[in-house]
């Protein structure tokens, strides 16, 4: 169970004084030895990056061919003070991707270390602006997307878990999480059979999938409807992304407070490390690669979509 892990990041980022050093010493205490902290200060504020390479026993970074799977934690922000007290719906999915890492460094100290390696990014802002959007206000952010997923999106990464709260919504209204479809190079894929297992089994529901159109996997700032930031990774990589959504039954703005349910935390962190696991050890996979072969040999590549403007 990873509860206390949940309880320690979430005590630990619900302050005006959370900081990326603060969570990088505490995963650094749990036996972290490459976490880095990157600042970076944008139009509307400065951030911390927090990133972090937990190594498997036939990892990469240690010579091996087990494949690498990628855990980003997404938000705008923490927080959104001095507007608001307290720590806000946004900032989950820093909790989850901080919480998954302290579970596996823990358990990796224990002994039960993954095959493959697990590299985990999120950054840290407790006072973010807020932004207007339908139909509930967006958490914005110090840094514009394309500084953050140069930062978080590592090529290390052979597939990404982006991991979002999305209770902003009418189309996913559900007390729990959700996952995307597979999304690759500006393909929106069939949704993955193996992941839908970890989901069944860590959540104890039937599979909830969120809706996914071709402008959410656009990037940012081209002037269209996005349902947030939860797929954005895709536009900077051609690893396969896959969205963990946190959703509830009724519309809560990301800039609420009092709004995260630890809970269903709890469950996303369960979900992203059963996906590290069998990731590692080739039980699990994002994508068919040979029928995404026939799409591009029938259709042709969509990559253009992973840019601003295909235009130019």
């Amino acid at each position: 169970m990873s509860w206390r892990h949940v309880i320690n990041f979430s005590e630990l980022l619900d302050s005006p004084s959370a900081s990326g050093e603060a969570a990088a010493q505490a995963l650094r205490d749990l036996g972290a030895v490459d976490v880095k902290v990157t600042p970076i200060t944008g139009d509307q504020g400065t951030t911390e990056f927090v990133s972090l390479t937990i190594p498997g026993t036939n990892g990469k970074s240690s010579g091996g061919d087990a494949p690498t799977l990628g855990i980003i934690g997404r938000l705008g922000g923490l927080g959104a003070r001095p507007e608001q007290i307290g720590f806000v719906s946004d900032g989950d999915g820093a909790l989850v991707a901080l919480s998954a890492a302290a579970k596996l460094l823990d358990a990796a100290a224990k002994g039960d270390r993954l095959p493959g390696d697990v590299v985990i990014s999120t950054h840290v802002d407790p006072d973010a602006p807020t932004q207007p959007h339908d139909p509930v206000p967006f958490m914005g952010s110090a840094v514009d997307m394309g500084v953050t997923n140069e930062v978080e999106v590592s090529a290390e990464m052979d597939a990404i878990l982006s991991v979002d709260t999305t209770r902003g919504n009418r189309i996913c209204n559900h007390r729990g999480f959700a996952i995307t479809p597979t999304i690759k190079e500006g393909w929106i894929l069939r949704v993955s059979e193996t992941l839908l297992d970890a989901v069944e089994r860590t959540s104890g529901q039937q599979p909830v999938i969120l809706p996914i159109t071709t402008q959410d996997i656009t990037p940012y700032g081209n002037d269209v409807y996005h349902v947030n930031s939860i797929v954005q990774p895709t536009t900077a990589t051609s690893a396969p992304v896959v969205g963990v959504a946190l959703t509830t039954v009724t519309a809560v703005p990301g800039s609420a407070t009092g709004a995260s349910d630890l809970q269903v935390v709890e469950s996303a962190v369960r979900f992203v490390i059963e996906v590290a696991k069998d990731y590692g050890r080739g039980i699990a996979s994002f994508f068919d690669q040979a029928e995404f072969d026939r799409l591009i040999e029938l259709y042709g590549s969509l990559a253009h979509l992973q840019k601003l403007d295909a235009r130019s």
